[in-house]
């Protein structure tokens, strides 16, 4: 896939909840590239540190308007320099990176928890508006400020979290198996944490649904050269940046 190094401007940034920040920005050779699953690889830095850059999920495409959009987290000291970032500002940006998700299904069903939900955002939008289903699942309510994000995409939409303050209680397991034993659904998608990602291939597994898996791995160049990111697959080893991120569950040898 062809990939580019730009400079985007941002437009500018919203608050998700109180850790989470959404920023859209004009890169208009990154808009016409991008496909869902795709990741974009972003500098952010104060005089010189931090020195690697950071990669975030595709979130949203506006063609258009030539812009792309990320959601985050403020978790390290890079993140915190990004969420001080203005309209107008310089990003240099490395992209698209990484290969996309498969869209050939009729009945999909998006599962996804925490910042997983960010590149399924741009899969439902690929699908169109009403096409996906999706199962939701975050430790409080609070995390499930995606919803908003969501229901124009998918109005049909399976809620969970671990402690019952919204939806089903439990995690995302309380609700699939049910919907798997519809027979609904063709292909399963699925972003978020390790253990719910192999549960839920577990699960497609034993219903016979397809599915595919959205790894995340500490990346350090993001264009395969320092196998940072690598990971053991069926018959050998995978390289998360460049092979995937996403994979058929089956390819993954190593959770």
């Amino acid at each position: 896939m062809p990939k580019k190094i730009v400079e985007a401007t941002v437009i500018g940034q919203r608050v998700l909840n109180s850790s989470t920040k959404l920023i859209e920005v004009y890169a208009p050779e990154l808009a016409e590239l991008a496909v869902p699953g795709q990741f974009v690889n972003v500098q952010v830095f104060k005089g010189t540190a931090p020195l690697l850059r950071r990669p975030f999920g595709v979130a949203a495409v506006n063609q258009k308007e030539g812009t792309i959009t990320m959601i985050y987290r403020i978790i390290g000291d890079a993140t915190k320099l990004l969420a001080e970032y203005c309209s107008g500002d310089k990003l240099s940006i490395v992209g698209p990176l990484g290969r996309g998700f498969d869209m050939n299904a009729e009945h999909p069903l998006l599962i996804g928890g925490g910042l997983g939900l960010a590149p399924l955002l741009y899969l439902a939008a690929g699908f169109g508006k009403g096409k996906a289903e999706i199962v939701m699942g975050g430790r409080t309510a609070d995390e499930l400020f995606w919803t908003k994000l969501y229901e124009d995409l998918c109005p049909v939409m399976h809620l969970t979290t671990d402690d019952g303050s919204c939806g089903t209680k439990g995690t995302v397991m309380a609700v699939l198996p049910e919907l798997l034993a519809s027979g609904k659904y063709d292909v399963i998608y699925v972003c978020g944490p390790v253990p719910m990602m192999k549960a839920v291939a577990e699960a497609a597994k034993e219903y016979d649904v397809k599915c595919q898996v959205s790894l995340e791995k500490y990346m350090a160049c993001g264009l395969g050269a320092c196998l940072s990111c690598s990971c053991q697959g069926i018959g050998k080893r995978l390289k998360v940046c460049t092979d995937g991120p996403v994979f058929w569950a089956e390819e993954v040898g190593e959770w």
